[in-house]
């Protein structure tokens, strides 16, 4: 009885692993269409992401290229009331006057040889030459128009055309 007991275990164990190797097969063997379905967007989605796109950059650009030149004043604002302005006044220091408007504020990078010549020159005052953020040299008079006493520094602005409301000057 032990011996047919077996055997019928043995028998359905048998035939559970035979359904198990045929699902392994079905699975093994699938269905070519079932493991890439068809899924992606129609032509009509793809163009209401692409005119929403459009919609928002043409709102989001013109604040942008507006921040653009509102950060390339206050760089030039920077720059002359700061950057340079400090420069010159360690010149003065230094040397006892500014330089003149012949030497321009190139004597603030290397020594200049034309007269008045300095006589403690320690620089150079700036690293770079000092250039507005439209790559155009500041403008530089000393005795100033507008600061006998002292000196005019400024930039011509996005325009390049002296005299606008757009220069950014050392002056008010």
């Amino acid at each position: 009885m032990t011996y047919g007991t077996r055997f019928k275990n043995s028998e359905v164990r048998g035939q559970g692993s035979e359904a198990r190797v045929q699902g392994l097969e079905k699975n093994l063997n699938p269905n070519p269409y079932a493991l890439y379905p068809q899924t992606g967007f129609t032509l009509i989605e793809l163009m209401i992401v692409v005119i929403i796109i459009a919609a928002l950059s043409a709102m989001v650009v013109p604040r942008l290229s507006n921040r653009s030149e509102q950060a390339k004043i206050a760089v030039a604002d920077a720059d002359i009331n700061s950057n340079i302005g400090l420069a010159l006044k360690l010149y003065k220091l230094d040397n006892g006057r500014y330089p003149t408007t012949a030497q321009g504020v190139k004597a603030l990078l290397a020594k200049p040889g034309s007269a008045p010549a300095p006589q403690n020159w320690n620089g150079p005052y700036l690293e770079t030459d000092p250039l507005d953020p439209w790559k155009a040299e500041y403008k530089y008079k000393c005795p100033g128009e507008h600061n006998p006493s002292g000196y005019d520094l400024y930039s011509m602005g996005a325009d390049g055309v002296e005299g606008n409301e757009d220069d950014i000057k050392n002056w008010k």
